[in-house]
Parts: C-alpha cells; sequence; structure tokens
C-alpha cells in the first residue's frame, strides 16, 4: 500500500475518531480537533477550564477511542509519588503486601494516563510525573519499565486556589498542547446539556464512543509517516496562540526535532471535501 493510501485510510480514521467524541461531548470541537492532532503527534495534553465543562468526560472519552489500557489518577494533597508505582496492604491472613500501582503494574501496555485534577498534586507528584512524560520510563522493583506508547492527558480547573500546587514551568513544558475549555455558548447546546437525559449518565454516554477507532500501537508509526510526506515550514514554532475567538492553545514543540504543523496541514486536509 502506497503512502497516500496509508494516509488517507488514516485520515478516515482521524475522522471517525472525532465523530465518535462529538456525539459525546458537544460544543467542544474546537478542543476534539486540537486532541486528534496531539494524538498523531504523540504529545501529552494539559486541558484547563471551569468546573462543569466537560473536560474529565472529553478525555475519558479519548482514551475509550484511543483503545489500550487505561489508567486514571485523582489529584490530591496527600498524592505522593510512591502511589503511583506501588500501594501496600493487609491481606486476608494479615500479612504486609506491595503491590505496583497504577503507573508500573500494566508494563508496557499502557497507553493513556489520565491525571485528573493535576493542579491538587504534590511537587513531588508533578517531579515524577517529569521523567514518565519526558523519557516514558520510571525505575522501581530494581529495574526500569518502559512505556513506549504512553500519552499523558491531564486536566486542572482554574476555580479552586486551596489546596492546590501550581504546575512548575518545567512540567508545563512537557505538554505538546494546553487547551482552554469554555462552556459553549449556543443556547440549542446549553439547553441541550441541561434537559436531554441522554447527557446525564456520563458512563453510558461514553459507552457510543467506538473503543480503539485509533490503534495506539500503530500511532508512533504513522505519526513517522506523517513527518516525512508532508512537508511543512523548516522554521520551528515555539508557542502559537490562537487569536480566532476560540479558547486559547499554547503549542510547544518541547525541544523535539519535528515541528507542529505536519499535522495541522494533515488535519485541514481532513476537513476538506472529498473529491
Amino acid at each position: 500500500m502506497n503512502s497516500d493510501s496509508v494516509l488517507g485510510d488514516w485520515r478516515d480514521r482521524a475522522l471517525l475518531f472525532e465523530n465518535n467524541l462529538k456525539k459525546t461531548i458537544i460544543g467542544q470541537d474546537h478542543a476534539i480537533r486540537l486532541i486528534t492532532v496531539a494524538a498523531f503527534a504523540r504529545g501529552h495534553v494539559l486541558l484547563q477550564g471551569d468546573v462543569g465543562v466537560g473536560k474529565t468526560t472529553l478525555l475519558r472519552a479519548v482514551a475509550r477511542g484511543l483503545g489500550g489500557t487505561y489508567e486514571r489518577i485523582e489529584g490530591t494533597v496527600d498524592l505522593m509519588p510512591s502511589d503511583l508505582v506501588y500501594y501496600t496492604y493487609i491481606n486476608e491472613q494479615g500479612r504486609p503486601c506491595v503491590d505496583p500501582g497504577p503507573l508500573v503494574k500494566h508494563d508496557d501496555a499502557l497507553s493513556i494516563l489520565f491525571f485528573n485534577e493535576i493542579n491538587r498534586a504534590r511537587p513531588q507528584v508533578h517531579s515524577l510525573l517529569l521523567r514518565v512524560m519526558a523519557e516514558r520510563s520510571v525505575a522501581a522493583f530494581n529495574r526500569v519499565y518502559q512505556f513506549p506508547h504512553l500519552q499523558v492527558f491531564a486536566d486542572r480547573n482554574r476555580v479552586e486556589k486551596e489546596e492546590t500546587f501550581e504546575i512548575p514551568a518545567a512540567a508545563c513544558d512537557r505538554f505538546l498542547m494546553e487547551i482552554g475549555m469554555e462552556l459553549p455558548q449556543a443556547a440549542e447546546i446549553r439547553r441541550a446539556l441541561m434537559f436531554d437525559p441522554r447527557f446525564h449518565d456520563v458512563d453510558r454516554l461514553l459507552k457510543e464512543v467506538e473503543p480503539g477507532v485509533l490503534p495506539y500501537r500503530e500511532l508512533e508509526k504513522i505519526s513517522a509517516t506523517l513527518q516525512q510526506e508532508i512537508q511543512a515550514s523548516s522554521r520551528p514554532c515555539r508557542t502559537t496562540r490562537c487569536t480566532s475567538g476560540k479558547p486559547p492553545v499554547a503549542l510547544r514543540t518541547m525541544g523535539s526535532p519535528w515541528m507542529a504543523s505536519p499535522w495541522s496541514i494533515w488535519c485541514r486536509q481532513a476537513q476538506a471535501p472529498a473529491e
């Protein structure tokens, strides 16, 4: 199969992925498009916005659409780095036991790490997350765990200030995108979110997302193909701000040799009508 056919097939998958998300999250088309770009760029994503705009629901839907093993971590003030790596308990025989934590128990099969309310976690947790995001590895139990397919999706709300910790600049720089989400302004969308019972049961709503639309184990390969086949500007783009009236997005290259442009070009092609 030639490269044009491969790109065409993956463009169709990307559109199907987006359409699945749009059935679950309405009024957030801009954020959905950016997350799709990040999925193919293999970059981590940070969502931020007020409480109730759908950050958590969107990221849960993305995790289902990408498939693979999914772990969710709740940011709390008492969360420690060790809680990500292992946890201790007393078994039925009354003996202390140590089991692998959410970060390492799936080994290299872990594809999505969803960190909910990351700004509630302590700086020590942010430090561990730095290595996981930058190197996709962590040392534990006398070995190094590798996560070749891992993407970290995190959210933070900008309302709560008590018992929260500002994310350091070094940690923010590990995110390919920081996407702002706002409440939809259209009256019909707000009416649907308030009165349509379909949107009141999130777990049932998420079942409408087809699992594994974008096979996570194949994304690394198609990411490289996109970089090779789609021409982009040779000038690096360090930070880009959206000025179109939509929620802001900060786009970083994280010091990587690739540019952000190829995926943007490819997604613009995805919007074009088929010939």
